[in-house]
């Protein structure tokens, strides 16, 4: 009789076991994404909307996230607080939006001055830099993902063409992350305004000048027809978006669907540099033979000189914030030394010998 019995809840044991697999497996996990941009903000919406696809299709439906722009939960800059609330699963931003809240994620987007897309996507997978944002973001109870790369970005579009220092004399422009500390150092009036109400703040003079991204991007939000002088970058040399996820909610995924994600993130984030490349590479050329009098250029000598000095002494006092933030500034520094002689010798010694 014991023998029976032992046998039986030994059994019953096994079909529950089972039968909780077979839940696990068929179970439908329906998570909510908030992005900054707005649905037609392309490339940066379509790094998202990519994943959610990505990860539908390799969980065979189990694993579902609605995507909702900006235009329809209403705050672009709030989706740090979002996700670590739990108002949703995940975000998609970039994380120097965010330097106001907590300092240590600002280095994660990009540095002016810094390491290129490539370098950087190196220090993230295999220079220790995903394990440091990790570490940086475990505060807020969220994990971070790269979320794709604009490569290097244009200075930005400006009224008034800058000949000296004195033209950056509280010039009001629109310009995030510590390329924004490092001009309101030199006497620029600096503020950062959400992507949709760019435009109208250039319109109506709020602004003088503002950074937003390439040419892509730019000439499609028509700030050309404003402000005609396009400067050439310096400030963000591989602007790394970013995806946020819920601590609590991704440990509670089952372990295929955690990895599933893991890798629909890292796809999605490619596929969106390769596609923004693609879409600047065009858009230059537009810009060439459809909008001529869009006057390209450089700032002088002496303003990049003054803004290296200020970047360098600014980075110095921001070391000093916190031991996490100097361990990032120096994993960086580091990184961008060793890589930079690889890149000076495949890329640069290319380019100068063949063009």
């Amino acid at each position: 009789m014991f023998k029976k019995t032992t046998k039986l809840l030994v059994a019953s044991a096994l079909v529950t076991t089972l039968s909780s697999a077979a839940f696990a497996a068929d179970k439908v996990y329906k998570w909510k994404l908030a992005t900054t941009w707005g649905s037609t903000l392309s490339p940066f919406i379509d790094a998202p909307t990519n994943m959610a696809k990505l990860a539908e299709e390799m969980s065979d439906g189990r694993l579902q996230i609605r995507v909702d722009a900006a235009n329809k939960h209403k705050a672009p800059l709030g989706i740090l607080d979002m996700v670590k609330g739990g108002q949703y699963e995940m975000g998609h931003s970039a994380s120097y939006y965010w330097k106001g809240k907590d300092i240590e994620t600002l280095p994660f987007t990009t540095m002016p001055f810094g390491m290129t897309a490539p370098e950087q996507y190196a220090w993230f997978y295999y220079g220790g830099g995903l394990e440091l944002m990790q570490k940086a973001y475990s505060k807020h109870k969220v994990l971070s993902f790269p979320g794709g790369n604009s490569g290097n970005q244009m200075g930005g579009w400006f009224r008034k063409e800058i000949n000296s220092l004195d033209d950056l004399k509280g010039l009001k422009m629109r310009i995030p992350g510590f390329a924004g500390e490092v001009l309101a150092k030199l006497g620029v009036t600096v503020t950062n305004i959400a992507p949709g109400e760019l435009y109208t703040s250039l319109e109506r003079g709020t602004i003088d000048a503002l950074e937003w991204v390439s040419p892509s991007m730019d000439i499609k939000m028509g700030f050309h027809k404003i402000a005609p002088y396009y400067y050439t970058g310096w400030h963000e040399p591989a602007t790394e978006l970013q995806f946020l996820v819920n601590e609590r909610k991704f440990s509670k995924l089952p372990k295929d669907l955690q990895k599933i994600l893991i890798t629909a993130m890292r796809v999605a984030a490619y596929d969106m540099y390769v596609e923004n490349y693609h879409m600047n590479a065009e858009a230059w050329a537009q810009i060439a033979t459809d909008y001529p009098n869009v006057k390209i250029k450089t700032l002088p000598e002496n303003v990049i000189k003054a803004m290296k000095k200020a970047n360098d002494e600014l980075l110095v006092d921001m070391a000093k914030e916190s031991p996490l933030l100097k361990e990032v500034l120096e994993s960086q520094k580091a990184y961008m030394k060793k890589a930079r002689e690889w890149t000076k010798m495949a890329d640069y010694k290319y380019l100068e010998d063949n063009l």
